[in-house]
C-alpha cells in the first residue's frame, strides 16, 4: 500500500502541475498510509495511568541523529494546537515533506537499528528491508511541491482510514485516462503552436523595427550624399583655382631660380679659389699636431717612468730605514757593553792606586785580576771580530736588499696585470651576476606561476574526486532505484492478477444484478448494524450484500454460498435466506 500510495501520488502531483494543499486527497491518504507504516510493530509503554504506543519517540530521535531537523522538531513543538504525541508526529510528517527531505531523515532512523530496538519489535517493518525500500520510495516525493497549513488543522483527533477504492481501477477510469491522455496531447501541441506564434510575432516586430531603423539610416546616407555632392562642387572649384595660382608660382620660382643659378655660380668659384688656401693651412695645422701630440705622447711616457722610479725609490729607501734602525740598535747596545767595561777598567785603576801599599799582599789578586782583564780583551777582540761580521752582513743584506727589490718591481708588475684581469673578470662577473639575477627572477616567477597552476590543479583534482564520490553515490541510487522500479513492476503484476480476479467477481455480481433485478438493494451508507446480530459495522467488521433478498449483513451471519435460480454459480447468502432455501430444496426432494 504504500508503493502503490506514493507511486499514485507522484502521478497525480504531476497530472495536476501545482503545488498540492492539505485538502488534496492522495496526499491525505499517502500521510495515513506512512502513519500505519510508522505504528507497525511499535512497542507499548507502560506509564502509571495507562498504556503509551506513539510514533514520536522514534521521530523525535531524528534531531540527534540529523542536526539539521532541530528546526523541524522545534516548529513542531512551538505549535500551539497540538496537544497530544501523535498530532506532532503528523505535523512532522508535513513538514519533512515540505521540506524535501523526509527520505533523508527516515533513512538516518533506519540505519540505526540499535537505537530503533527500544521503540520496535524485531518483526517491525521499520526494523526489516522492506522499511529501506519505503524510505528508498520516499525520494521520489523531492519531485513534488507542498504547501501544507499545519496551524489550522485539527491533527490530534484525525482518524487514520485507508481508502482502498482510490487504488482500484476501473474500465471508465482507463477510458477517462486515455481521453485526458489525448487531451494533453492536444494541449500541448497548442501550447506548441501558441509558442511558436509568440516567436514569430516577436520575429516579426523586430524585423519591423529593424526595417524602420534602416529606413531612417537611408534617408541620412540620401542627405549625407547630397552634402557630400556639394562639397565635391565646392572642391573641384577650389581644384581649378589651385591650378591657376600653381601656374603662377612656378613661373616665378623659374625666375627666381635663373637668378640664383647665376649667383651660385659666381659663389662656387669664389669658393675655390678660398679653399685652396685653406687646405694648405689645414694641412700646416695638421701636421703642427702631429708633432706636438707626439711630443706630449713621450712626455707622458717619461713622467709615468719617472712617477715608477720614484714609487720604487721611496719604496726602497723606506726598507733601508728600517734596516739601519735596527743595526743602529744593535750598535747602541753593543756601545753600552763598552762603556760598562770601560767603567770597570776605571773601577780597577782606582783600586790599583789605592792599593799600593797592600801590592805585596794582593799579589794574588792582581794576577786573578790580569786574568781577568785578559779574558775581557778576549772578549773585546771578539766583539770586534762580531762587529766586522755585522758590517759585512750589512753590506750582504744590502745587495739582498736590492735584489729583493728587483724581485718585488717585477711581482708588482705581474701583480698589477693580474689585478687588471681580475678587474676585467669582476665586470664580466657582474654582468653575468646581473644576467643570473634576471634569470633568478624569471625563474621564480614561473615558480610562482607554477605553484598557482599546481594549487589550481589541486583544486581541480578535489572538485574531480568530489564528483567522483557524488557519481558513485549517484549509481548507488540509480541502483536502488532500479530495485525499487522492479519491485514496483513486481506489485503491479500482482495488482493485475488482483484485478482480474475482482473483474471476475464483478462479471458474477453482475449476473447475479440481473437475477435480482425486481429485489430493492440497500444502499451501503443507509446500513449501520447488521440485520441478524445487530451489531455496528467497522473496519474489522465489514457489510456484505445477500444476492437473495438485498439486504446488508456481517461477514459472519453471510458466508454461506448457495447456486440461485437466476446464476448457476454458487454466491453469497445471509444464514436465514440459507436456511429457507434449503427447507425449499428439501421439500421439492420427493
Amino acid at each position: 500500500m504504500a508503493k502503490l500510495s506514493i507511486k499514485g501520488l507522484i502521478e497525480s502531483a504531476l497530472s495536476f502541475g501545482r503545488t498540492l494543499d492539505s485538502d488534496y486527497p492522495p496526499l491525505q491518504q499517502f500521510f495515513v498510509v506512512m502513519e500505519h507504516c510508522l505504528k507497525h510493530g511499535l512497542k507499548v509503554r507502560k506509564s502509571f495511568l495507562s498504556y503509551n504506543k506513539t510514533i514520536w519517540g522514534p521521530l523525535e530521535l531524528v534531531e540527534k541523529l540529523y542536526p539539521e531537523a532541530e528546526e523541524i522538531g522545534a516548529s513542531v513543538r512551538d505549535l500551539p494546537g497540538l496537544k497530544t504525541p501523535l498530532g506532532r508526529a503528523r505535523a512532522w510528517l508535513r513538514l519533512a515533506l515540505m521540506q524535501k527531505k523526509m527520505a533523508d531523515y527516515l533513512r538516518c532512523l533506519i540505519i540505526q537499528r540499535d537505537l530503533l530496538s527500544e521503540f520496535y519489535e524485531y518483526h517491525a517493518l521499520m526494523m526489516e528491508e522492506e522499511g529501506a525500500v519505503i524510505v528508498g520510495l520516499l525520494v521520489g516525493l523531492n519531485v513534488i511541491d507542498a504547501n501544507l497549513c499545519v496551524k489550522g488543522e485539527d491533527l490530534d483527533s484525525q482518524v487514520g482510514v485507508i481508502d482502498f477504492s482510490m487504488y482500484l481501477k476501473n474500465e471508465e477510469d482507463i477510458g477517462n485516462k486515455e481521453r485526458n491522455v489525448q487531451i494533453a496531447a492536444i494541449l500541448d501541441q497548442k501550447n506548441y503552436v501558441e509558442e511558436l506564434n509568440r516567436q514569430l510575432n516577436s520575429t516579426v516586430s523586430s524585423l519591423h523595427s529593424r526595417v524602420d531603423s534602416l529606413e531612417k539610416s537611408n534617408t541620412k546616407l540620401i542627405e549625407e550624399l547630397a552634402i557630400a555632392k556639394n562639397n565635391i562642387i565646392k572642391l573641384q572649384e577650389e581644384n581649378h583655382q589651385l591650378r591657376s595660382e600653381n601656374k603662377l608660382i612656378l613661373m616665378k620660382t623659374q625666375q627666381h631660380l635663373e637668378v640664383t643659378k647665376v649667383d651660385v655660380e659666381t659663389e662656387l668659384q669664389t669658393y675655390k679659389h678660398s679653399r685652396q688656401g685653406l687646405d694648405e693651412m689645414y694641412n700646416e695645422a695638421r701636421r703642427q699636431l702631429r708633432d706636438e701630440s707626439q711630443l706630449r705622447q713621450d712626455v707622458e711616457n717619461e713622467l709615468a717612468v719617472q712617477v715608477s722610479m720614484k714609487h720604487e725609490i721611496e719604496l726602497a729607501m723606506k726598507l733601508l730605514e728600517k734596516d739601519i734602525h735596527e743595526k743602529q740598535d744593535t750598535l747602541i747596545g753593543l756601545r753600552q757593553q763598552l762603556e760598562e767595561v770601560k767603567a770597570i777598567n776605571i773601577e780597577m785603576y782606582q783600586k790599583l792606586q789605592g792599593s799600593e801599599d797592600g801590592l805585596k799582599e794582593k799579589n794574588e789578586i792582581i794576577a786573578r785580576l790580569e786574568e781577568k782583564t785578559s779574558k775581557i780583551t778576549a772578549a773585546m777582540r771578539q766583539l770586534e771580530q762580531r762587529l766586522q761580521q755585522a758590517e759585512k752582513a750589512q753590506m750582504d743584506t744590502e745587495d739582498e736588499d736590492k735584489k729583493y727589490l728587483q724581485e718585488c718591481q717585477s711581482k708588482f708588475d705581474s701583480l698589477q696585470k693580474q689585478i687588471s684581469q681580475k678587474e676585467k673578470q669582476l665586470v664580466q662577473l657582474e654582468t653575468d651576476l646581473k644576467i643570473e639575477k634576471e634569470w633568478r627572477q624569471t625563474l621564480q616567477e614561473d615558480l610562482q606561476k607554477e605553484k598557482d597552476a599546481l594549487s589550481h590543479l589541486r583544486n581541480e583534482t578535489q572538485q574531480i574526486i568530489s564528483l567522483k564520490k557524488e557519481f558513485l553515490n549517484l549509481q548507488d541510487e540509480n541502483q536502488q532505484l532500479k530495485k525499487i522500479y522492479h519491485e514496483q513492476e513486481q506489485a503491479l503484476q500482482e495488482l493485475g492478477n488482483k484485478l482480474s480476479e475482482s473483474k471476475l467477481k464483478i462479471e458474477d455480481i453482475k449476473e447475479a444484478n440481473k437475477a435480482l433485478q425486481g429485489l430493492v438493494w440497500l444502499k451501503d451508507k443507509e446500513a449501520t448494524h447488521c440485520k441478524l446480530c445487530e451489531k455496528e459495522f467497522s473496519l474489522s467488521k465489514r457489510k456484505h450484500h445477500c444476492r437473495n433478498c438485498g439486504e446488508i449483513f456481517c461477514n459472519a451471519c453471510s458466508d454461506n454460498e448457495l447456486p440461485l435460480p437466476s446464476s448457476p454459480k454458487p454466491v453469497r447468502v445471509c444464514d436465514s435466506c440459507h436456511a429457507l432455501l434449503i427447507q425449499r430444496c428439501s421439500s421439492n426432494l420427493p
